[in-house]
């Protein structure tokens, strides 16, 4: 009986770590994922062979050492499941692989026991007792830097840059448009997933005071700062008022990327009458990402209208229009995507009279309100530049 029970949980733990280890070795998103499913197989082959030694320790004693390498299999059983019990018990959703791992981690302790009372007799007992520490410091070492280092570990982000052209009179100078080169530039060694762009333009009133205003006056232009979020000087006699939406768009397709220390350049035009109200322009730009080495993607696609009677997170603000983007999400490696449920990345392109902006978020279905681990588990990074502003007054003398 005792030995069927160790022959069970050393081919259950066979099982489970080569499953895992095949998908991470052929699929993890990097490198130390790749080594991951590399170790797990070889843990497997290792349970696989000390089942059999175990059979042979037992019944043939055909081989001299056969209850060490049974005792080593079991040990490395051990280990093994206790980490993936651990990750799972961490961050997984899944009952079922929480069950599996917890009833195989049990069984393997007691099977380091069963073998281990059998009177199993080690040859150079130092020598193996160093090769097993150092092994289970390496797994764990590996472990730590695949689950809890990289995770935690964030800051790359590319940079947009903003160049506003020369202005274009139309033919007949009524109108006038002005072009805005966009260029994306990631200077980091990793790619990332393109999940949502935008640039807007704001048109700007800036009156002149004749006579120097009072301090009370600009009191009133830094509360303007906490409505409007709008960062205007506070000037002895300019007089900004809050700006106005012109033009809103994207400059990016959904769901594309950028491979590292890639660079990506386009042009957008914004065309105005020439006798506009506003005294200057300023352009803002901003896109949302995520990174390739924290997450897959599936194809990103359009999920609906924030009129269209669909449910609005608790974090939205009031009053703004959005379109709903959404894929789903697969994790950088095996052992999380099979033991967390299915995430979903939702964006939205948010925008109003005060502007446009991007806004993701990573979570299951309908607990769209919950993204405390976007930033830090998936990598999500928003890059915005602005404000740009480029006065009118040249273009409007034209007419």
């Amino acid at each position: 009986m005792t030995v069927v029970s160790v022959l069970l949980v050393l081919l259950l733990t066979t099982l489970v770590l080569g499953s895992f280890g095949i998908d991470d070795l052929g699929k993890a998103l990097t490198f130390p994922g790749r080594i991951t499913g590399a170790v797990l197989l070889v843990v497997s082959l290792s349970t696989l062979l000390g089942a059999a030694a175990a059979l042979d320790h037992w019944f043939w004693k055909s081989f001299a050492y056969s209850g060490v390498v049974a005792l080593i299999g079991a040990f490395a059983a051990l280990l093994t499941n206790a980490m993936l019990m651990v990750e799972t018990w961490k961050n997984g959703d899944s009952a079922f692989y929480s069950t599996v791992l917890g009833i195989l981690t049990a069984g393997s302790a007691w099977a380091v026991f069963a073998v281990w009372r059998t009177s199993v007799v080690i040859p150079a007992p130092k020598r193996v007792a160093a090769a097993l520490i150092v092994s289970s410091v390496i797994a764990v070492a590996n472990f730590g830097y695949q689950n809890l280092y990289q995770p935690s570990h964030r800051g790359a982000r590319p940079l947009i840059r903003l160049d506003v052209g020369t202005p274009v009179l139309s033919k007949d100078r009524k109108a006038f448009s002005l072009p805005v080169d966009i260029t994306l530039e990631n200077h980091n060694d990793v790619g990332f997933y393109v999940l949502g762009t935008e640039i807007h333009a704001m048109g700007e009133q800036v009156l002149l005071s004749p006579k120097d205003r009072l301090r009370q006056q600009w009191r009133a232009d830094a509360e303007q700062w906490t409505k409007f979020g709008e960062l205007n000087p506070l000037s002895r006699r300019e007089i900004h008022q809050p700006g106005e939406l012109v033009e809103a768009q994207p400059w990016m397709p959904y769901g594309g990327w950028i491979e590292a220390n890639d660079t990506f350049a386009t042009r957008v035009v914004v065309q105005m009458p020439i006798d506009t109200p506003y005294d200057q322009v300023a352009f803002y730009a901003t896109a949302s990402f995520a990174r390739k080495d924290r997450l897959g993607l599936d194809s990103l696609r359009f999920d609906g209208y924030s009129w269209d009677g669909g449910e609005v997170p608790s974090w939205k603000e009031k009053d703004v229009d959005f379109l709903v983007y959404r894929a789903r999400v697969h994790e950088n490696n095996a052992i999380d995507d099979r033991t967390r449920a299915p995430r979903y990345v939702t964006v939205y392109w948010n925008f109003g009279t005060h502007g446009a902006y991007m806004a993701s978020v990573i979570a299951r279905k309908g607990e769209e309100d919950t993204q405390s681990d976007s930033l830090s588990r998936y990598g999500l990074v928003d890059a915005m530049t602005g404000p740009i502003e480029r006065t009118l007054w040249d273009v409007k003398s034209r007419r």
